[in-house]
C-alpha cells in the first residue's frame, strides 16, 4: 500500500523537479507547422497544457480556430485584482524538422549532455515548460501573484499567428481585459562578458515584416526560340538585385541603448557603422544582432516552368522582407527600386515593428529577479530581429517584453538554435528560469 493510500502526503514536487519533465513532455508532442494546416496540429498539446492547468485548479479553455489548431488560455487571481493584469504567452507550435539530421529524434526530448534535446526546446517549449513548472508549484502552495495572470499557450506563431494570437485577439478579447503588460519568448537570456559580468538580453522591440510573393509574367514559347521576354530571367535578376543589396545602417532607439551597454561592459565604444569589429566582439549572438541594425530582404523560394523545353509565361519567388520599426516606408522604397517596375510584389503575411521603452516596474522585476539568482546579471534591451505573438497583443494597447529567463553556457549557439539542427536547452538553465520567473511574479 502507497503513503497516499494510507492517507498519508505524498512528497511535493518544486517546479525545479517537473520542469525537465514537462519540457520533454512537449517536445514529444509533434506540432510541427508547415503554414497549411498539413501538420499535426496543437490540439494535443493544448489538451495536455489544460490538463496540467487544471491539476491545480485552474479552469483553463481551449480554443480551436481551425480543426485541430487550438491555443489554451486560463487566469489566475492575484491577490489584488484590481491592480493591472499581467500575460505571460508562448506558443506550442514548432517548425519542421528532418530527423536524419540531427543527433537525436528532434520529437524524443532526449536528455543528453546536460540539455534536452528537440524540436522547440529553445523555442519555445522551454518557456512554455518554465511556466507551467511555476505556476503549478505556486497553486499547489497556495502562492497567490500580487494582481491577476493571464496564461495563453497558443497555436500557429510560426506561420504569424493568424490561428493562434490574431484570432484570439480578434475573436475573444475579452480574455485579455485588464492585461497591460506582457512577458514572451526570446529574451532573458545571457551573454557571459566576462568572469564577473552576464548581460541578460531583454527583448524590448522586433522588426515588423513583410512575407512577399514575387511575380513576374513574360511570353511563353518554346525552349529552343530566342525570347527577350523571358520571365525567368527577368525574375531571377531581379531577386539577385534584392539578395546581394547592402541595406544602409540605420540605429533605433532600442540598437543604441544595447550597444552603450555593451561599450560599458567591454569597456569600449562599438561603432555600428563599422560593424564587422563590432560583431566580432558578439560570439554567438552575433548573427542576431547584426540583423538588427539594417532591414533586410532574404529571397526564400523560387518556382516556374514545368518542362524543360518550354519557357513559362511566369515565374514567382518568395521574400522574408523585414523592416526596422520607424523604416517601413524607406523599406517598402528600396524594395521597389531594386525589384523594377516588371515585378509584381503582394503580401503573404505582413505586421508591424514594436518598439518599447527600457523602464518602469516590470523591467525593474526581471532586473531584481536575475540578480537574485545571477550576482553578475544585468538585464539590458534588445531588439529581435524576428517577431513574435507581441505583435497581435500590442492591438490591445499591450505592453510586451521578450522574457524567457535562460542563463546559458557562453559556448552554447543559442542563436543557431532557433530553427536549427540539433536544438537544445541546458536542464540548468531551465531550472534556472523557474527560480527566476518565480521572483519575477512576485516582484511584478
Amino acid at each position: 500500500m502507497s503513503e497516499s493510500s494510507r492517507g498519508e502526503k505524498a512528497p511535493s514536487v518544486s517546479g525545479q523537479d517537473e520542469v525537465v519533465d514537462l519540457c520533454r513532455d512537449l517536445i514529444r508532442i509533434d506540432t510541427s507547422n508547415y503554414g497549411d494546416h498539413s501538420g499535426p496540429g496543437e490540439r494535443k498539446a493544448a489538451e495536455y497544457v489544460a490538463e496540467k492547468l487544471a491539476e491545480v485548479g485552474l479552469e483553463p479553455k481551449i480554443f480551436e480556430s481551425h480543426p485541430g489548431r487550438a491555443s489554451t488560455v486560463a487566469r489566475i487571481e492575484g491577490a489584488d485584482p484590481s491592480k493591472p493584469a499581467l500575460l505571460i504567452h508562448g506558443h506550442t507550435d514548432v517548425v519542421p524538422a528532418n530527423a536524419q539530421d540531427w543527433t537525436h529524434h528532434p520529437f524524443s526530448g532526449e536528455v543528453a549532455d546536460g540539455c534536452v534535446w528537440g524540436r522547440g526546446a529553445v523555442d519555445m517549449k522551454d518557456m512554455d515548460a518554465m511556466t507551467l513548472a511555476v505556476v503549478r508549484d505556486r497553486l499547489r502552495s497556495g502562492r497567490k501573484p500580487p494582481r491577476d495572470i493571464v496564461l495563453a499557450f497558443l497555436a500557429d506563431e510560426e506561420a504569424g499567428g493568424t490561428y493562434g494570437a490574431r484570432h484570439l485577439v480578434d475573436k475573444h478579447p475579452g480574455l485579455f481585459e485588464g492585461v497591460t503588460e506582457a512577458i514572451g519568448e526570446v529574451g532573458g537570456f545571457s551573454f557571459t562578458v566576462n568572469e564577473n559580468l552576464r548581460l541578460y538580453l531583454v527583448e524590448t522591440a522586433q522588426k515588423g515584416m513583410h512575407w512577399m510573393r514575387l511575380t513576374v509574367d513574360g511570353t511563353a514559347g518554346h525552349g529552343s526560340m530566342t525570347n527577350d521576354d523571358n520571365a525567368i530571367t527577368e525574375l531571377c535578376e531581379a531577386v539577385g538585385r534584392l539578395g546581394r543589396h547592402n541595406w544602409p545602417v540605420r540605429v533605433t532607439k532600442t540598437v543604441r541603448s544595447f550597444l552603450d551597454e555593451l561599450s560599458d561592459a567591454l569597456g569600449t565604444e562599438l561603432d555600428p557603422e563599422n560593424m564587422d569589429e563590432t560583431l566580432a566582439k558578439l560570439g554567438g549572438i552575433a548573427k542576431m544582432i547584426g540583423a538588427t541594425l539594417k532591414n533586410s530582404a532574404a529571397p526564400t523560394q523560387l518556382g516556374a516552368g514545368y518542362k524543360v523545353n518550354v519557357i513559362p509565361g511566369q515565374a514567382t519567388a518568395h521574400v522574408d522582407g523585414r523592416f526596422l520599426p520607424g523604416y517601413e516606408q524607406e523599406f517598402l522604397a528600396d524594395l521597389d527600386r531594386l525589384l523594377g517596375p516588371r515585378v509584381k510584389r503582394e503580401d503573404v503575411h505582413a505586421d508591424k515593428a514594436l518598439e518599447t521603452g527600457f523602464d518602469g516596474k516590470l523591467v525593474d522585476a526581471m532586473q531584481s529577479a536575475l540578480g537574485a539568482e545571477d550576482p553578475i546579471a544585468r538585464a539590458v534591451p534588445y531588439m529581435l530581429s524576428g517577431g513574435t505573438d507581441a505583435k497581435s497583443f500590442d492591438d490591445l494597447g499591450i505592453r510586451c517584453f521578450g522574457f524567457a529567463p535562460l542563463q546559458l553556457p557562453p559556448e552554447l549557439d543559442f542563436a543557431g538554435m532557433f530553427h536549427g539542427v540539433d536544438e537544445r536547452v541546458p536542464v540548468d538553465g531551465l531550472k534556472f528560469g523557474v527560480r527566476v520567473l518565480d521572483r519575477f511574479i512576485d516582484a511584478s
